[in-house]
This record gives C-alpha cells, sequence and structure tokens, in this order.
C-alpha cells in the first residue's frame, strides 16, 4: 500500500515553471535575505571548502555566491528548472543525484519545506558528504503564514461551511535537530529567525506567493472552484484582525536554519560522565550543597 504523500511533486514543479517565466525579481527578496545570511554564515566558519552542491532551486544566485566569496572552489547545482522555465537536471524529494563522499559543503536555501521525505534527503546528503564536510539550509517553518492560514479557515468555515488545507504544515524548530540526529550528522546546532513583512493587502500577498512558487500544491488539497467570496472575505478578515493604521497587513516568515557536519575524529566530542575536571559549582561561583539520603540539604 503507498502512503498518502503529503505535496503533489508534479503540481510543484509547475509552479516553479510558472514563477520561472514570470522572472519577478522583486518578489524574491525572502530569497535574497536568505542568501545573504547563509552567506555570512559560512563566513563565520572560517574555511574554504573544495566542492559544494546547491540544491536550492532554480535560481543561480546562490552558487555563484559560493564562488565569489571564495567559500567555495566550485560547485555543482541540482535544480529542477533553468532561470526561463526550462527543465534542467531532474531532482525530486526522494532520490537526489548525489555520489557518496563527493562533496565538503552542501547548501539548500527555501526548498526542503516543499519536501515529501526530509529524513530521507538528510540521510542522502549525509552520505554526499566527505569527512567533517558541512550541511547548512534555510528553510520556511514554525508559524509563517499564520495569520493567512487563520483568515482562510474561519473565511471558508463562513462561505462552505467546511474547510479544505491551503496552506501547508510546517516543520518546528525543535524537530529539526532530532531529523540530523537521526541522519548520523555530527554537531547538530538549529535555530530560527522570525521575519514579518507588511503589504499593503491580501491579493499582493498572494502574488508575491505565487512568483515564489509557494502557493498550496497540498496532495489532499481541494482543487474545485472555491466559492466566490472565500477570498474577499479573508481580506476582510485580514484587514480587520491584523492591520495597522495605515492599511497594511503583517505576514510572518519563520525561517528555520539547520546545520551539521559528517563525523570526523578531530571534531570535538562530549566527554564521558564522571571525567570532568572542574566542579559546576566552582563554574557558577556557588557553594556546592551535598544532601543526605532523605534529601535534606546538610
Amino acid at each position: 500500500m503507498t502512503s498518502q504523500r503529503l505535496i503533489n511533486r508534479t503540481q510543484f514543479r509547475h509552479r516553479l515553471a510558472r514563477a520561472a517565466r514570470l522572472g519577478d525579481r522583486q518578489a524574491l527578496f525572502l530569497l535574497d535575505h536568505v542568501v545573504d545570511e547563509l552567506i555570512d554564515r559560512l563566513h563565520m566558519v572560517n574555511r574554504s571548502f573544495d566542492t559544494a552542491i546547491d540544491i536550492s532551486g532554480w535560481l543561480p544566485d546562490l552558487s555563484d555566491q559560493l564562488v565569489a566569496e571564495k567559500i567555495a572552489a566550485s560547485t555543482r547545482r541540482f535544480a529542477p528548472f533553468l532561470g526561463d522555465g526550462r527543465p534542467a537536471a531532474v531532482i525530486d524529494d526522494e532520490v537526489l543525484p548525489l555520489r557518496d563522499a563527493s562533496a565538503d559543503l552542501i547548501v539548500s536555501v527555501l526548498n526542503l519545506q516543499f519536501a515529501n521525505d526530509v529524513p530521507g534527503i538528510l540521510a542522502q546528503i549525509r552520505r554526499a558528504l566527505r569527512p567533517d564536510g558541512l550541511f547548512l539550509a534555510a528553510l520556511v517553518g514554525g508559524q509563517s503564514l499564520q495569520e493567512l492560514r487563520a483568515c482562510l479557515t474561519e473565511a471558508e468555515l463562513a462561505e462552505a461551511g467546511g474547510v479544505s488545507p491551503r496552506v501547508a504544515p510546517f516543520a518546528e524548530v525543535r524537530d529539526l535537530g532530532a531529523l540530523l540526529q537521526r541522519a548520523g550528522f555530527a554537531l547538530p546546532v538549529t535555530d530560527l529567525d522570525r521575519l514579518t513583512v507588511r503589504y499593503a493587502g491580501l491579493p499582493e500577498l498572494v502574488r508575491d506567493l505565487r512568483a515564489m512558487a509557494a502557493t498550496s500544491t497540498l496532495s489532499d488539497r481541494d482543487n474545485r472552484v472555491p466559492p466566490r467570496m472565500l477570498f474577499p472575505k479573508a481580506a476582510a478578515l485580514y484587514a480587520e484582525r491584523y492591520g495597522a493604521e495605515n492599511g497594511r497587513i503583517p505576514v510572518t516568515f519563520d525561517i528555520l536554519w539547520m546545520s551539521g557536519w559528517a563525523p570526523h575524529d578531530s571534531q570535538q566530542k562530549p566527554l564521558r560522565p564522571g571525567t570532568a575536571r572542574t566542579r559546576l559549582a566552582d563554574a557558577l561561583g556557588t557553594d556546592e550543597i551535598t544532601l543526605t539520603d532523605d534529601s535534606e540539604p546538610k
């Protein structure tokens, strides 16, 4: 029996092709922001990588910057579409064309939230890294688009008497560290960067989501024509509940960051229990309290 996949990957590829043809560079501000942040984080690592692999998507900017910033000597980019919408290297969220131990650095920007099998992808990335190689990725998650989700849900209940999933569920930052450990990464780190973007209204937000190939591709979404008043009702609710005095509406984007290293003997390792040479009380500048068997301070 085949389990239901969350994301319709065929529909997602159609969304990417449309976004590539639109070429609305101004709407890709979120991608630009995350790429800049990723470059800054890699500079903080203070290391040059021989071979880097970019599995971010259909824009070439990141691969070019990795070389221009002298972070990587060479890069390979795996993307479903070229900049003009023509198919490029065909990849999906199940099998990535990565050879074992073929890269020192693998990066992904705003792509993994569209995958059906993130644990499987991480396992493949881990195998593709050479020892002491780095994986660094950013994906949309957490409470992203929470305002849109709430308003669409209430509007559809009012207009249709039921709800169809229109905003995909997102990963939480607390889950990503466990996934990295499960895939075999050493020194896993996760964190969250919350951005609030203000739009003139719901139509402008939907336009940018379409340009980012980020409109719904859920497998179980209702493909029927939505009620005529669904989006006007949602827009009115959005403005009423979240709108500012100047009429603009806030949109939450949570960017989840995850990084991990392929294990290597040179990496720092935690001490075995009982081998510490410094008392915690000394480090905290306090007195040590010994407890008796009945747990009363002595």
